[in-house]
Formats: C-alpha cells, structure tokens, sequence
C-alpha cells in the first residue's frame, strides 16, 4: 500500500520559512512527485513538481521563494519555503505519479497539474500571519 506522510507545517510571521517533507513507503522505482495547495474555500492548486531526473518546475506565485527537492535515497520529497506570506496560508500536499509517468504544467502557470497524479497525502498546514 502506497502512503505519503507530510510533516514541517506550522504557523510562521510573514517572511519566515518552513521545510515540508514528504515520506513515501510502499512505492519503489522511479515516479515524479509534487507539492500542491488548498486553502479555505479554493481549490487545490499545484505549486512545484520534480521530474523523474530532477528537473524541477514551480508556479509563478512561489517562483523564486520555494525550492522542491528529494531524496530518492531516503524516499522523501522536500519543500523549502521561504519569504512566506499570508496568501501562503493553506493545507500542503504532496502527490505522486505513476511509475514512469512524466507530468504535464498549465501553460499559463506553470502549476503542476494534479491529474498527472496518482497517489496523494493527507496535507500538513501552513499559517503565515502578517
């Protein structure tokens, strides 16, 4: 059985960091992964993803001030973000695709699209007050 397990949530001032990780048991081989968010009343929405070699791909808001990484050794995908603001409030979750599978980006955005993929966690949240 395939499970996700964020962690690294918390509540920070605006222009704090946090470090999300994400644990993935149960799934071996090579799959991408990504970061995705929701807040209160909007829909989940894809900030970074990480391809399969590494190459990495963020949305226009968090562009610059987060950092998406893994560790295929210890089976943990990271996010570090840093500058945060109050429109970073929301509930983090990572996300993994199918073995082999690439992921696809909004033209427009460069969001990482969540139909690309398959296997989800139960969120870690984030508070940044101003």
């Amino acid at each position: 059985q395939v499970q996700l397990v964020e962690s690294g949530g918390g509540s920070v001032q605006t222009g704090g960091s946090l470090k999300l990780s994400c644990v993935v048991s149960g799934y071996t081989g090579s799959y991408c992964m990504g970061w995705f968010r929701q807040a209160p009343g909007e829909e989940r929405v894809g900030i970074a993803a990480i391809e399969r070699d590494g190459s990495t791909s963020y949305s226009g808001p968090v562009k610059g001030r987060f950092t998406i990484s893994k560790d295929d050794a210890k089976n943990t995908l990271y996010l570090e973000m840093n500058m945060l603001k109050p429109e970073d409030t929301a509930m983090y979750y990572c996300a993994a695709a199918d073995l082999g599978a690439t992921y696809y980006t909004d033209y427009f955005t460069g969001a990482p699209l969540a139909a690309s993929f398959r296997y989800w966690g139960q969120g870690t949240q984030v508070t940044v007050s101003s």
